[in-house]
């Protein structure tokens, strides 16, 4: 079991109500921490606060079932200044966007703000029951935007949840208006923390290869030869120079696990960079009906 007795803060995109508080609020009861909830305005700034504040946690955003990889955790979860910030666990939390205003008038609504992935979870709804020419406006989370809903007029709407819609004291014009019905997000756990193995268990790695053909595929063949499921596979720019590109990778196993421990050995001769992002207990997706 994860020992999290000494953890003081937890750090996480605010403000109050954002879907990333319930995802922390869900980490917090099933690991039985106490500690001080820290809302910040931007996903930087929670990786930043968990890498320069001695035992503390952060709870990320990382991928969604409609938009995929969310890039802004990953990029600054690979560049932390402590190695050994990495995820400790993880959460599929289904996610049911509402269309949330001041008025209760749908008709009257010109204008939406939310949050990047939420505009685009909702992008069928916008482009067929808004108007053409609505103007759209993105926020730092879900939360903020229906906060900031005080300070327009009435024509001004925010995409977020039905206890955004409580918490602010606003009214739910439409509900469920996300494209895909099963739609849910990956929150992950992060911290300088050990994890225990428990058989079923995923890990999550980075790492460059030379650009040259083959390269790629040469470590890919590791994980088959050692007959290890590679379950999740995205690509980011190293922001080094053009061309050149970190592959963000899940497969199944903890590095406890000696085959794990020998594959990577395995890979690190085949890549001119690698970062061990974590080892942690697989969480199920959520089965929801369309």
């Amino acid at each position: 079991m994860l020992n999290l007795e000494t953890v003081k803060t937890i750090a996480y995109l605010g403000p109050q109500a954002s879907f990333t508080e319930m995802a922390k609020d869900y980490f917090c009861k099933k690991f039985n921490i106490s500690a001080y909830p820290t809302p910040l305005q931007t996903i930087r700034q929670v990786v930043e606060y968990v890498d320069d504040t001695p035992n503390s946690l952060g709870v990320l955003a990382v991928e969604n079932s409609i938009e995929g990889t969310v890039r802004e955790s990953l990029d600054n979860l690979m560049v932390t200044k402590n190695p050994n910030i990495r995820i400790l666990a993880e959460y599929f939390m289904p996610i049911s966007h509402c269309l949330l205003a001041r008025t209760t008038e749908f008709s009257s609504i010109t204008n939406v703000i939310s949050h990047p992935q939420a505009l685009a979870q909702c992008q069928d709804f916008i482009h067929n029951e808004l108007p053409f020419n609505v103007n759209i406006i993105e926020a730092s989370s879900t939360a903020e935007a229906a906060k900031s809903l005080q300070n327009y007029n009435l024509t001004y709407s925010a995409i977020g949840s039905k206890k955004t819609a409580e918490t602010y004291n606003l009214n739910v014009l439409k509900e469920g208006i996300n494209d895909d019905k099963t739609n849910q997000t990956r929150f992950i756990l992060i911290g300088d923390f050990e994890t225990d193995k428990t058989e079923n268990d995923k890990t999550s790695m980075a790492f460059s290869t030379e650009n040259k053909p083959g390269a790629l595929l040469s470590v890919l063949e590791i994980f088959m030869a050692n007959h290890i499921n590679l379950s999740y596979i995205a690509s980011r720019p190293s922001k080094h120079k053009f061309g050149e590109y970190i592959f963000i990778v899940n497969f199944d196993g903890h590095i406890h696990d000696p085959k794990i421990l020998h594959t990577i050995q395995q890979i690190k001769e085949k890549t001119t960079y690698i970062r061990f992002l974590g080892s942690y207990k697989k969480s199920k997706a959520i089965v929801l009906q369309p």
